[in-house]
Parts: C-alpha cells; sequence; structure tokens
C-alpha cells in the first residue's frame, strides 16, 4: 500500500551500512592507496612531469567513458553483478602495469581502472537514489561520498607505510588487487540489496512515497532505459546543472592529480607526500556528514558555493608558491584548504543527480548526468598536462582554479531553477 505524504515512509540508516557503504568503504581504501603514487610510478618508469599526469588523467578519461554503458549496464544486469565485475576489473587494471613495466601499460592500467569505478559508483548512486526518501537524501548521499573520501584518506597513509617498508612506490598497488578481492567476498557474502528492500527493486515517487513492488515495475517499464533517450529528454538540466556538476568535478580532479605532481615539481620525497595528501584526505573526509546536513537543511548551494569558491582560491593560491623558499610548508597548507574545501562538497554532485532524475528507473539519467560531470573531471587533467607542458604547472593550477569561479556563478544562477526548496546564501 503507498504511503500518503502525511505518513514519511520508513527508513533505517542500519538497513543501507552494510549493502551500501561497506563495498564502497573496501574499494576506496585500494583505490585511495593507488592514486597518490600514479604519478610517481609513471616519473620512476622514466616519465616526464606533463606525461606523468597525463597518465594520471587516464583514471578521469576511463570514468567518463565508461559513464554512459554503466548506466545501461546497471539497469539491466543489476547492482550487485556490475559491481563484482567492476572489481575483476580493477584487479585487471592492476596486473596490466606489474606484468608490463612501461609507462604506456601503466596509463592503460589506470585507463581501466577509471572504468571499474564508474561502474561501480554509478551502482551505489543508482541504488540509495532509488532506496532513500528525499528527506535525508543529501545525508545518504553524502555519507556514501563520505565513504569514498575515508578510503582516499586511509589509503595515502598506507601508501607512505608502504614505500617507507618497501622503498618501492610500485609495491602500493597491490593495496588495490587485496581490496578487490575483498569487495567480492564482501558482495558474495551480503543479501543483495535489490532483494533485500522487497520482493522486485523500491521504488519512490517524485514526493517521496513508497511504492509497492508491482507498482515499481509498471513504472519502470514505463521507462525508458536508453541513457540517449534521458540525455534528448532532460537535455536543458543537463547542460545547464550539468556544466556547473563538471567544474566541480574539474576542481576534484585536479586536486587529485596537481597535488602528486606538485610534490614531484618541488622535490619532496615520496612518503612525505603521501603523508599530506591523506592528512589532506582525512580533513575532506571528516566534512562529509555536516555537508549532507548543511544541504538538507538549508539548500544545496550552501555546501555548493564556499566549497567551489574555496577550492578556486585554494588553485590559484598555489600557483604562486612554487618557487618560494618555504614551499614545501605552502604545499602542505595549501593541501590542507583544498581538503577542507571539498569536504564542504561531500555528497554535492550526486544529490543534485538524485535530486533531477526519475525515481522509478534512475540508472539511465544518472549515467547521463555522471557523463556531463565527469566531462569535467577527464578534462582537468588533460589540461593540467597540456597547460604543465606548454606553460608551467604554476599556470596550469591557476587556469583551474578560474574555472572553478566560472562553475559556482553557473550552480549559482541554475540550481534554484531546477532544485526544489533551493535557497541562495545571503551575501555578506
Amino acid at each position: 500500500m503507498a504511503m500518503t505524504a502525511d505518513a514519511p515512509a520508513p527508513f533505517s540508516w542500519r538497513s543501507v551500512i552494510l549493502p551500501a557503504y561497506l563495498p564502497t568503504l573496501v574499494f576506496s581504501l585500494g583505490e585511495g592507496a593507488m592514486i597518490p603514487v600514479i604519478p610517481l610510478v609513471a616519473a620512476d618508469r622514466g616519465a616526464s612531469l606533463a606525461i606523468a599526469g597525463l597518465v594520471a588523467a587516464m583514471l578521469m578519461v576511463g570514468e567518463l567513458v565508461a559513464d554512459l554503458p554503466a548506466g545501461w549496464l546497471v539497469s539491466r544486469v543489476g547492482e550487485r553483478p556490475a559491481m563484482i565485475g567492476a572489481a575483476m576489473l580493477g584487479i585487471i587494471a592492476v596486473l596490466v602495469p606489474l606484468g608490463l613495466p612501461s609507462v604506456a601499460a601503466l596509463g592503460i592500467g589506470v585507463f581501466l581502472l577509471g572504468l571499474a569505478t564508474a561502474v561501480f559508483g554509478l551502482a551505489r548512486h543508482a541504488f540509495l537514489t532509488t532506496y532513500v526518501p528525499a528527506r535525508v537524501r543529501a545525508r545518504a548521499l553524502s555519507t556514501l561520498g563520505g565513504v569514498f573520501r575515508g578510503g582516499w584518506a586511509v589509503g595515502p597513509f598506507v601508501a607512505a607505510g608502504i614505500i617507507a617498508w618497501t622503498g618501492s612506490s610500485e609495491s602500493v598497488m597491490w593495496v588495490l588487487v587485496v581490496a578487490c578481492f575483498a569487495v567480492v567476498a564482501v558482495l558474495l557474502l551480503l543479501p543483495d540489496p535489490e532483494k533485500t528492500f522487497g520482493a522486485a527493486r523500491v521504488a519512490r515517487g517524485a514526493s517521496g512515497d513508497l511504492r509497492t513492488s508491482g507498482e515499481a515495475e509498471a513504472a519502470a517499464a514505463e521507462q525508458s532505459a536508453s541513457v540517449f533517450r534521458a540525455i534528448r529528454a532532460n537535455a536543458g538540466v543537463l547542460a545547464r546543472i550539468g556544466t556547473g556538476a563538471g567544474l566541480l568535478s574539474a576542481l576534484r580532479a585536479s586536486r587529485t592529480v596537481i597535488l602528486p605532481l606538485w610534490s614531484v615539481s618541488i622535490g619532496m620525497p615520496a612518503e612525505q607526500a603521501a603523508l599530506v595528501i591523506g592528512i589532506s584526505g582525512t580533513l575532506d573526509f571528516a566534512l562529509f556528514y555536516a555537508s549532507g546536513q548543511i544541504m538538507d537543511r538549508f539548500g544545496r548551494l550552501w555546501g555548493a558555493i564556499p566549497g567551489m569558491l574555496g577550492m578556486a582560491a585554494g588553485h590559484i593560491a598555489l600557483a604562486f608558491t612554487h618557487d618560494l623558499p618555504d614551499r614545501v610548508a605552502w604545499f602542505t597548507g595549501l593541501a590542507i584548504v583544498l581538503g577542507l574545501a571539498n569536504g564542504v562538497t561531500s555528497g554535492l554532485i550526486m544529490t543534485l543527480g538524485a535530486d533531477l532524475a526519475p525515481k522509478s528507473n534512475p540508472a539511465p539519467f544518472l549515467g547521463a548526468f555522471r557523463t556531463i560531470a565527469d566531462t569535467g573531471q577527464a578534462a582537468a587533467p588533460l589540461l593540467i598536462s597540456v597547460l604543465t607542458s606548454l606553460l608551467s604547472i604554476m599556470a596550469a593550477s591557476a587556469a583551474v582554479g578560474v574555472l572553478g569561479v566560472i562553475g559556482a556563478a553557473a550552480l549559482w544562477r541554475w540550481v534554484p531553477r531546477y532544485v526544489p526548496h533551493t535557497r541562495r546564501p545571503r551575501s555578506p
């Protein structure tokens, strides 16, 4: 029986912790250990600073390429099989560069990891979009973002310890192999969440009401699974809010790539750089639930605008510190600023996608929305690589900062139009 708007649909946080968050934590821990060492491994294999940036960018390119197929795959085979396949692909992504010690093989492996990451992330996003009621949506999705960040925060510390122990950056890559096998084990041992939450898939209408499984199936039958139809039907919102989300993704991706590159360019030891990046990730992680509370209580822009402007300012400030005598201290301080600013936006893109997606069959729309967002994520590291090669890493950092200001303006303009109950922060 459908529930009325006066009787909110029951929801238990405990019901989503294991099926939604535990596999994500394990996967992201392995990925978080590997990501900071990608430029270091590339440099050890003879890559220039620009080529090392290009290799690191393959992660985001892989995610972009996989976003549309991931929406189709998750809607067809289900979330758990898609995640198991993604974890197995992650293992292959590590074994390729370990077996072939060249820069090209490393780039191929990082690209495959990007494919796996896209499928894994979209499966969890689609599940929470369908199951979680609107009143706690931002907190649920910012928690998912926080779980990703938790793995990325712990991973660099694991990497720093392994590098100090073995003396090799390459040995860190085995952490991802172990994590992916652990993910498969967790997914096989836990109940399938799509079966746990109802006889068929649980779906919610735009009002947040809980539907019966029969109603969910009927709604899903009416909703085309075609990602391309989702793009055509939602072209306006994808172009407008998607642009802002893409520029936010660009800032995030730049932070992930530029900090390891910057540490190489100023001559920091690998274990020290991994430690600083780990501290930045820890602070990022610490704000995930606060971000969700802010967005649920005050509106999406209250997380978006301060976070994007903070990351933009951090990138621009970093550009002026490269040749200073205390550049390591500046690097450390600005890495912390970038971590805090990114933490304020935790879950924002997933929350906006969930706000806009049809609740009966969200995967096709989410695939399209994530494709637009991940275009920025893929473009930023490529932009950094090109500008570093043609000009300098300082110019690359400043350029990304300017794009961040433009992205904040785009979200300020368009989010209130498409997302209900969104209020702009008052000007000081």
